[in-house]
């Protein structure tokens, strides 16, 4: 029967109240269907998980799916076939990392996400924004500063397109809103990944921001934005964006801004650190490895003043390249600061809250989708048993073990 399950003598447990219940939990059409004790379910394949811990799959909020390297620049001039084929491996090695559902924040389009929904290829539930927008100069802008030619060709593979004046930003946003966009990503400051811009400044007029945001709204939809310093973000959260990527360099203005706006912050400590210690040979080149240290040593205290301040945070890691398989360090870095719990939340019912799937993903309520992870290990003791793949005894997807 697809999509059904029992698992039997489970320590249980609900990221939102931070407890655990024993119990069996029953899945059935691919989502949860029964949680008690002693449930019964006649022809269903059961597994007795006992002395593991059972919790929802992990979700990543700030991924990359087709970066199948780190020289951005390069990638609308390979083949989307060939950063197809990367990105489905990349998307298999996420599921075999816990991560059962991942939203994409450039890139990545409705092809993927339509592929893996069919089963064309196994990997966690993907959420996409197609290109992020940037102006000319911008994050999203890899030409160096003697080319004059951009190709935003629509087939061809890139993280981002190009659109300057409210007029070109409505008609862009509008654009990947057709295609199924889930929410907007914008480049409101400067980057690491890009040749020709400051990572101090601001990006898009205030009009720019506000109709991008405008566009989104009107679909229903939100917006994320990259941004760095407090000035880029605190100007991107009175514009009405609700999630905040990076945001290393934020101040106690932010904090009330977030709390004020109901916004959502999502640090990624993790891709820094890999960038730091591995970017060279993944292909970063050596102007953005220079811009490295200025968010490094950021980004911790940036985590600790958010999570101190009572802002919503979410679990994201904006890997790149073969860097990728670092997905599971960011548990242990926001350790250091935050309790197991709470970076638990961040990449669980927070995370679903930011997604706007409360219920559906990010719990082990009734009705949502059975993506499961069983794991040996207390994960509210340490958050190095999410940190490493090989505690997971078993990963379910929809009512399916798909590892273990």
């Amino acid at each position: 029967m697809t999509g059904s399950l029992l698992l039997r003598n489970a320590r249980l447990l609900d990221p939102l109240s931070g407890e655990y219940t024993e119990g069996d939990l029953r899945c059935a059409d691919g989502r949860v269907a029964e949680v008690g004790p002693g449930l019964a379910a006649a022809d269903v394949p059961t597994l007795d998980v006992r002395g593991a811990v059972v919790l929802p799959g992990l979700i990543d909020a700030h991924v990359h799916v087709t970066a199948s390297t780190a020289d951005l620049g390069s990638l609308p001039s390979s083949s989307p076939s060939y950063v197809a084929a990367h990105a489905a491996r990349t998307m298999s090695r996420m599921l075999d990392r816990g991560f059962t559902t991942v939203r994409d924040v450039a890139g990545a389009d409705f092809g993927l996400a339509d592929a893996q929904a069919e089963g064309l290829f196994r990997g966690p539930r993907l959420l996409f924004c197609g290109r992020a927008l940037s102006q000319t100069g911008g994050h999203g802008d890899s030409r160096t500063r003697g080319s004059q030619v951009q190709d935003d060709h629509p087939c061809c593979a890139g993280l981002s397109r190009v659109a300057d004046g409210e007029d070109a930003v409505r008609a862009a946003a509008r654009d990947e809103l057709r295609k199924g966009a889930h929410h907007l990503k914008v480049m409101a400051s400067g980057g690491v990944a890009s040749p020709t811009d400051r990572v101090d400044s601001t990006q898009y007029s205030a009009g720019e921001l506000r109709a991008i945001v405008e566009e989104a709204e009107a679909a229903n939809r939100y917006v994320a934005a990259h941004a760095y310093t407090a000035r880029a973000v605190n100007r991107a959260l009175e514009l009405g964006v609700r999630s905040i990527e990076h945001g290393n360099l934020i101040d106690d203005r932010s904090v009330e801004l977030f709390r004020e706006h109901d916004a959502f912050l999502v640090p990624t400590l993790v891709t820094y650190w890999a960038l730091k210690e591995e970017g060279r040979e993944h292909g970063l080149p050596e102007s953005s490895r220079r811009k490295v240290d200025d968010v490094l040593g950021a980004g911790l205290a940036a985590l600790d003043r958010a999570a101190r301040g009572g802002v919503r945070l979410v679990y994201g890691t904006d890997l790149l390249g073969g860097m990728h398989r670092h997905q599971n360090h960011e548990f242990r870095l926001r350790a250091e600061v935050q309790s197991p719990l709470e970076v638990l939340r961040s990449a669980t019912s927070t995370a679903a809250e930011l997604l706007n799937l409360t219920g559906e993903i990010g719990t082990l309520a009734v009705g949502a989708h059975a993506d499961l992870l069983v794991v040996d290990g207390d994960p509210l003791a340490d958050a190095g048993v999410l940190a490493e793949p090989k505690h997971f005894r078993h990963i379910v997807q929809g009512g399916e073990v798909v590892s273990g």
